[in-house]
């Protein structure tokens, strides 16, 4: 019988195709207790993140999710088939916030692999470059972003 590694997470870089997209088998719905804190570790006490009675006048009628909560649980919910076997992220870019996240929506995230580069100093490692989508449970895509992400080459 084989034993299989409990931390035997992620893809090694030649396991990466320009062109392919993995739609992550994980989700997660927000509840009230993530959004509150969110907002309290990270500071944000803005009350359309907190205060129903706030957030029920301006223009959505309720509680808005922190959007850097969102963008948190979206590269968590990629890891397990990007960055498993990763040595560091690289670099975010482009992160937009495509539509409002209200609690207890879920979100489902898809990635597209747009570039893979063998490292040029080190020949354990390349670069992939990716683009994700995070969308609701109605398949709204609420935010998307991009980065690049320094993996292992599969051992010799």
């Amino acid at each position: 019988m084989k034993k299989m590694n409990p931390y035997d997470i992620g893809h090694y870089f030649e396991d990466f195709v320009s062109g392919e997209t993995f739609l992550h088998a994980t989700s997660k719905t927000i509840f009230e207790s993530d959004n509150n804190l969110f907002s309290l570790l990270t500071m944000n006490h803005h009350p359309v993140h907190t205060n129903l009675d706030y957030a029920s006048k301006e223009q959505h009628g309720k509680i808005l999710v922190v959007g850097t909560l969102v963008f948190s649980l979206a590269v968590g919910i990629t890891v397990p088939d990007i960055s498993g076997k990763a040595i560091a992220n690289l670099g975010y870019e482009e992160v937009k916030h495509l539509a409002p996240v209200f609690i207890n929506d879920t979100i489902y995230c898809r990635t597209k692999i747009l570039d893979c580069t063998p490292s040029k100093s080190k020949s354990d490692r390349g670069i992939i470059y990716v683009e994700t989508f995070a969308y609701n449970q109605h398949g709204v895509d609420v935010l998307s972003f991009k980065r690049k992400v320094l993996v292992k080459r599969k051992p010799k």
